[in-house]
């Protein structure tokens, strides 16, 4: 009896229909096309445009006015025509995967593909000397150094989600430690490397002691400050340091009386070193240190709560990454034979982090490519140095518009500082 009662008052009420959650209706939207006097259509179709005109708008004061015209007409029918092509990705990604399956192409891919490109980039590694002009083997030393700066930045950065702006200044102090070591002392290289890199990891792990207090915006800017001090103490302290003038003289590495002065010799001794960074960092990065890293960069409330101790893991993070920079630092005085203040600015840190965010934050590949990219792309563009600081400011632009998590950031790293 009840229940045929409360049933007469729902259909007589409407207790349903008004206690039901609904969506409220959609309005029309003019930007859409949509209601009367709809202009969304012509907005849509006109959207893609904008990049390109930018990118026109850009190279305007450098070429004039018909460059620029040819820039953006060119640049405007390249994203139509791949935008067209996008629609029928999936017919054409269907038939790959069709012929993969028919020719047991997906098979090789999965077992066969990657150790052999592995071991095919290494090979190619090591008979770039006899391939290439020294010009491009030094250029291939550089990017080896700022691989292993990129890496120990993608510690901190990458890993534990920390923005340090002035991770320069650790670079700064390997490279000075040898070369005073050398010069005044009479130290080699290799005797020398331990107190190089011994004195970055100090000065990571006490910069990190009060830096840690801090959060966000305020702990980048005391790195920033930290890299600035840094490279002023270089600059005017000319008793020991020969301010601006720097320290030359700087004797190369040798082993068994052999001396690593030469650009080919010099090239595996980096190899070497990129080799040993990148199996140390992938080992710590799976080990149970990086995964409290991670733990942190996503959340540090929530894995506070699951025992991890916040503050050591960070200050084991500033440590380990300013220890690859003062491996770096000693490498890059035993190749250059010279270091100033010059070679240490406030850009020098800027050029790291954006090698760490165009590979990808916490991406060991990532970070690889990123800094591969960024040493070669100045070369490539030498005989336009006018256009090098706007193409690279330009695509860093695109890449956060398009690829925000990078190059190889999988599904994407979110910085939580």
């Amino acid at each position: 009896m009840v229940r045929q009662n409360w049933r007469r008052f729902k259909t007589v009420t409407g207790y349903r229909t008004k206690n039901k959650e609904q969506s409220p209706p959609t309005q029309p939207s003019p930007l859409r096309g949509e209601g009367k006097g709809g202009g969304g259509s012509l907005w849509v179709s006109a959207r893609p445009l904008l990049i390109p005109l930018w990118l026109s708008l850009l190279f305007l004061p450098f070429k004039g006015l018909n460059a620029a015209l040819i820039f953006f007409v060119v640049s405007s029918v390249s994203i139509v025509l791949l935008r067209y092509l996008l629609r029928y990705k999936k017919l054409l990604m269907q038939g790959l995967e069709t012929l993969s399956k028919k020719t047991r192409y997906s098979l090789f891919v999965t077992n066969y593909s990657l150790p052999i490109v592995r071991y095919g980039l290494l090979l190619f590694l090591v008979i770039l000397p006899f391939l290439v002009r020294d010009y491009f083997l030094d250029v291939a030393v550089l990017a080896g150094i700022y691989i292993i700066l990129a890496l120990g930045l993608n510690v901190v950065v990458g890993f534990a989600g920390l923005l340090n702006l002035g991770f320069v200044a650790f670079y700064a102090i390997g490279a000075y430690t040898y070369a005073l070591l050398n010069t005044k002392c009479g130290i080699d290289f290799w005797p020398a490397l331990p107190f190089s890199i011994g004195l970055t990891t100090v000065s990571g792990f006490l910069l990190a002691i009060p830096a840690l207090r801090l959060r966000g915006d305020y702990l980048a800017i005391v790195t920033l400050g930290f890299g600035e001090i840094v490279r002023l103490i270089l600059n005017n302290w000319d008793s020991v340091t020969r301010g601006p003038n720097g320290i030359s003289g700087i004797s190369p590495p040798v082993i068994l009386s052999i001396s690593l002065g030469k650009l080919s010799y010099y090239y595996y001794l980096v190899l070497i070193f990129v080799l040993l960074t990148v199996f140390i960092t992938k080992r710590v990065y799976s080990s149970r240190i990086g995964r409290a890293w991670i733990a942190i960069r996503e959340d540090e409330i929530a894995s506070s709560v699951m025992g991890i101790n916040i503050t050591m893991y960070k200050l084991y993070a500033f440590a380990f990454g300013a220890f690859w920079a003062g491996l770096a630092g000693a490498i890059f005085a035993g190749k250059m034979q010279f270091v100033s203040p010059e070679s240490f600015t406030f850009m020098e840190s800027v050029l790291i982090v954006c090698m760490v965010i165009l590979g990808g934050l916490g991406s060991i590949r990532g970070v690889i490519l990123g800094a591969v990219i960024l040493v070669l792309l100045p070369e490539i563009l030498r005989e336009i140095q006018m256009y090098r600081m706007l193409s690279l400011g330009a695509g860093l632009v695109l890449l956060m518009i398009f690829r925000p998590q990078g190059l190889l950031g999988g599904k994407g790293v979110s910085l939580r500082c």
